[in-house]
Protein backbone atom coordinates (compact mmCIF):
# COMPACT_ATOMS: atom_id res chain seq x y z
CA UNK A 1 0.00 0.00 0.00
CA UNK A 2 2.85 2.34 0.87
CA UNK A 3 4.42 1.57 -2.51
CA UNK A 4 1.14 2.45 -4.26
CA UNK A 5 0.91 5.82 -2.50
CA UNK A 6 4.58 6.54 -3.24
CA UNK A 7 4.09 5.82 -6.95
CA UNK A 8 0.97 7.98 -7.07
CA UNK A 9 2.75 10.87 -5.33
CA UNK A 10 5.64 10.59 -7.85
CA UNK A 11 3.21 10.62 -10.80
CA UNK A 12 1.41 13.68 -9.40
CA UNK A 13 4.75 15.43 -8.84
CA UNK A 14 5.95 14.68 -12.40
CA UNK A 15 2.62 15.79 -13.89
CA UNK A 16 2.60 19.01 -11.87
CA UNK A 17 6.23 19.77 -12.77
CA UNK A 18 5.62 19.15 -16.47
CA UNK A 19 2.48 21.32 -16.44
CA UNK A 20 4.35 24.14 -14.74
CA UNK A 21 7.18 23.91 -17.25
CA UNK A 22 4.81 24.01 -20.20
CA UNK A 23 2.92 26.98 -18.78
CA UNK A 24 6.19 28.81 -18.21
CA UNK A 25 7.37 28.09 -21.78
CA UNK A 26 4.46 27.80 -24.26
CA UNK A 27 6.73 26.45 -27.00
CA UNK A 28 8.13 23.68 -24.81
CA UNK A 29 5.39 21.20 -25.72
CA UNK A 30 6.14 21.45 -29.44
CA UNK A 31 9.87 21.17 -28.78
CA UNK A 32 9.31 18.03 -26.72
CA UNK A 33 7.19 16.37 -29.43
CA UNK A 34 9.02 17.35 -32.62
CA UNK A 35 12.07 15.19 -33.47
CA UNK A 36 15.42 16.88 -33.97
CA UNK A 37 16.07 17.84 -37.58
CA UNK A 38 18.78 16.04 -39.47
CA UNK A 39 21.65 18.30 -40.52
CA UNK A 40 21.73 19.20 -44.24
CA UNK A 41 23.75 16.65 -46.16
CA UNK A 42 23.52 14.02 -43.43
CA UNK A 43 24.32 10.51 -44.63
CA UNK A 44 22.03 7.81 -43.28
CA UNK A 45 22.75 4.12 -43.80
CA UNK A 46 21.29 0.80 -42.79
CA UNK A 47 23.52 -2.29 -42.92
CA UNK A 48 22.83 -5.81 -41.68
CA UNK A 49 25.53 -8.45 -41.40
CA UNK A 50 24.16 -11.75 -42.69
CA UNK A 51 26.47 -13.88 -40.53
CA UNK A 52 26.13 -12.16 -37.16
CA UNK A 53 22.76 -10.47 -37.56
CA UNK A 54 24.29 -7.22 -36.29
CA UNK A 55 22.63 -4.06 -37.63
CA UNK A 56 23.69 -0.46 -38.03
CA UNK A 57 20.92 2.00 -38.77
CA UNK A 58 21.44 5.72 -38.51
CA UNK A 59 23.49 8.73 -39.51
CA UNK A 60 27.23 8.11 -39.75
CA UNK A 61 28.18 11.44 -41.39
CA UNK A 62 26.75 14.91 -40.76
CA UNK A 63 27.64 16.24 -44.20
CA UNK A 64 30.93 17.72 -43.04
CA UNK A 65 32.65 14.91 -41.17
CA UNK A 66 32.07 11.33 -40.12
CA UNK A 67 30.64 10.77 -36.63
CA UNK A 68 33.30 8.86 -34.64
CA UNK A 69 30.69 7.17 -32.43
CA UNK A 70 28.67 5.99 -35.44
CA UNK A 71 31.85 4.82 -37.19
CA UNK A 72 32.77 2.82 -34.08
CA UNK A 73 29.34 1.17 -34.20
CA UNK A 74 29.76 0.42 -37.91
CA UNK A 75 33.16 -1.10 -37.23
CA UNK A 76 31.55 -3.40 -34.64
CA UNK A 77 28.90 -4.52 -37.13
CA UNK A 78 31.57 -5.13 -39.80
CA UNK A 79 33.96 -6.99 -37.49
CA UNK A 80 35.65 -10.25 -38.48
CA UNK A 81 32.94 -12.87 -37.97
CA UNK A 82 35.30 -15.75 -37.10
CA UNK A 83 37.17 -14.00 -34.31
CA UNK A 84 35.03 -10.98 -33.49
CA UNK A 85 38.09 -8.78 -33.95
CA UNK A 86 37.26 -5.16 -34.74
CA UNK A 87 39.29 -2.74 -36.83
CA UNK A 88 38.25 0.90 -37.45
CA UNK A 89 36.49 0.82 -40.81
CA UNK A 90 37.55 3.05 -43.67
CA UNK A 91 35.19 6.01 -44.07
CA UNK A 92 35.75 6.15 -47.85
CA UNK A 93 34.50 2.57 -48.22
CA UNK A 94 31.40 3.40 -46.18
CA UNK A 95 30.85 6.49 -48.35
CA UNK A 96 30.91 4.33 -51.49
CA UNK A 97 28.37 1.93 -50.01
CA UNK A 98 26.18 4.84 -48.87
CA UNK A 99 26.29 6.39 -52.35
CA UNK A 100 25.30 3.08 -53.92
CA UNK A 101 22.39 2.61 -51.51
CA UNK A 102 21.23 6.15 -52.34
CA UNK A 103 21.49 5.69 -56.10
CA UNK A 104 19.82 2.28 -56.06
CA UNK A 105 17.23 3.36 -53.47
CA UNK A 106 17.97 0.39 -51.23
CA UNK A 107 16.58 0.76 -47.72
CA UNK A 108 18.89 -1.92 -46.32
CA UNK A 109 22.12 -3.51 -47.52
CA UNK A 110 23.05 -7.06 -46.53
CA UNK A 111 26.77 -7.54 -45.80
CA UNK A 112 28.38 -10.93 -46.29
CA UNK A 113 31.91 -9.86 -45.39
CA UNK A 114 33.51 -6.72 -43.97
CA UNK A 115 36.80 -6.68 -42.09
CA UNK A 116 38.85 -9.90 -42.21
CA UNK A 117 41.86 -10.96 -40.21
CA UNK A 118 44.67 -12.59 -42.18
CA UNK A 119 43.63 -16.03 -40.91
CA UNK A 120 40.02 -15.51 -42.02
CA UNK A 121 41.15 -14.15 -45.35
CA UNK A 122 43.26 -17.25 -45.99
CA UNK A 123 40.39 -19.51 -45.00
CA UNK A 124 38.05 -17.94 -47.56
CA UNK A 125 40.79 -17.88 -50.23
CA UNK A 126 40.86 -14.10 -50.31
CA UNK A 127 43.52 -12.21 -52.27
CA UNK A 128 46.79 -11.73 -50.41
CA UNK A 129 46.42 -7.96 -50.69
CA UNK A 130 42.67 -7.92 -50.12
CA UNK A 131 41.14 -4.61 -49.09
CA UNK A 132 39.16 -6.59 -46.49
CA UNK A 133 42.42 -6.83 -44.50
CA UNK A 134 42.50 -3.07 -43.94
CA UNK A 135 38.74 -2.80 -43.25
CA UNK A 136 38.14 -1.04 -46.55
CA UNK A 137 35.92 -3.53 -48.42
CA UNK A 138 32.41 -4.93 -48.17
CA UNK A 139 30.83 -7.87 -49.96
CA UNK A 140 27.15 -7.07 -50.45
CA UNK A 141 24.45 -9.64 -51.13
CA UNK A 142 22.55 -8.48 -54.21
CA UNK A 143 19.32 -10.01 -55.50
CA UNK A 144 19.52 -11.52 -58.99
CA UNK A 145 16.96 -9.01 -60.27
CA UNK A 146 19.17 -6.10 -59.13
CA UNK A 147 22.58 -7.58 -59.84
CA UNK A 148 23.19 -6.01 -63.25
CA UNK A 149 21.79 -2.57 -62.42
CA UNK A 150 23.73 -2.42 -59.16
CA UNK A 151 26.94 -3.52 -60.86
CA UNK A 152 26.57 -1.02 -63.71
CA UNK A 153 25.87 1.78 -61.23
CA UNK A 154 28.95 0.81 -59.22
CA UNK A 155 31.11 0.95 -62.36
CA UNK A 156 29.68 4.34 -63.35
CA UNK A 157 30.45 5.65 -59.88
CA UNK A 158 34.14 5.24 -60.74
CA UNK A 159 35.34 4.86 -57.17
CA UNK A 160 37.43 2.01 -55.80
CA UNK A 161 37.19 -1.65 -56.72
CA UNK A 162 34.11 -3.49 -57.96
CA UNK A 163 34.06 -7.28 -58.04
CA UNK A 164 31.25 -9.33 -59.59
CA UNK A 165 30.49 -12.72 -58.01
CA UNK A 166 27.24 -13.66 -59.74
CA UNK A 167 27.38 -17.36 -58.86
CA UNK A 168 27.60 -16.45 -55.17
CA UNK A 169 25.12 -13.58 -55.36
CA UNK A 170 27.31 -10.74 -54.16
CA UNK A 171 29.20 -7.68 -55.36
CA UNK A 172 32.44 -6.53 -53.77
CA UNK A 173 33.03 -2.81 -53.19
CA UNK A 174 36.20 -1.25 -51.79
CA UNK A 175 38.00 2.09 -51.54
CA UNK A 176 41.22 0.97 -53.24
CA UNK A 177 42.36 1.99 -56.71
CA UNK A 178 39.70 2.06 -59.43
CA UNK A 179 39.45 -1.40 -61.01
CA UNK A 180 36.89 -4.15 -61.64
CA UNK A 181 36.81 -7.89 -62.19
CA UNK A 182 34.53 -10.89 -62.61
CA UNK A 183 34.85 -14.10 -60.67
CA UNK A 184 34.86 -16.99 -63.13
CA UNK A 185 34.69 -19.70 -60.51
CA UNK A 186 38.45 -19.65 -60.00
CA UNK A 187 40.83 -16.71 -59.71
CA UNK A 188 39.27 -13.33 -60.38
CA UNK A 189 39.66 -12.25 -63.99
CA UNK A 190 40.18 -8.58 -64.78
CA UNK A 191 37.57 -7.01 -67.02
CA UNK A 192 38.35 -4.38 -69.61
CA UNK A 193 35.26 -2.66 -70.90
CA UNK A 194 35.38 -0.70 -74.12
CA UNK A 195 33.07 2.19 -74.94
CA UNK A 196 29.39 1.29 -75.49
CA UNK A 197 28.39 0.61 -79.12
CA UNK A 198 27.35 3.67 -81.12
CA UNK A 199 23.67 3.97 -81.95
CA UNK A 200 22.47 4.30 -85.56
CA UNK A 201 21.82 8.03 -85.04
CA UNK A 202 25.28 8.55 -83.58
CA UNK A 203 26.84 6.66 -86.48
CA UNK A 204 25.06 8.98 -88.98
CA UNK A 205 26.36 12.02 -87.11
CA UNK A 206 29.87 10.52 -87.19
CA UNK A 207 29.63 10.07 -91.00
CA UNK A 208 28.39 13.64 -91.46
CA UNK A 209 31.20 14.98 -89.29
CA UNK A 210 33.76 12.96 -91.27
CA UNK A 211 32.34 14.22 -94.59
CA UNK A 212 32.42 17.80 -93.35
CA UNK A 213 36.03 17.40 -92.23
CA UNK A 214 36.99 15.99 -95.66
CA UNK A 215 35.38 19.00 -97.42
CA UNK A 216 37.28 21.45 -95.25
CA UNK A 217 40.57 19.72 -96.06
CA UNK A 218 40.07 20.25 -99.82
Amino acid sequence: MRLYHAVMRRRMFCTTSLTAALLAKPGAAAAAVLPAREPPGARRLRLRHAASGAVFSGIYHNGHAADPVAMAELSEVLADTRTGKVRPFDVEAIDIVWEMSRRQRMAELIVLSGYRTEATNREVNGAANSQHLRAAALDLQIATSQFDSFGDAALKLGRGGVGFYRAHGFIHLDSGVVRHWIDGGGPAVAVVRGPPPRTAAEQRIDRLAEAWANLRRR
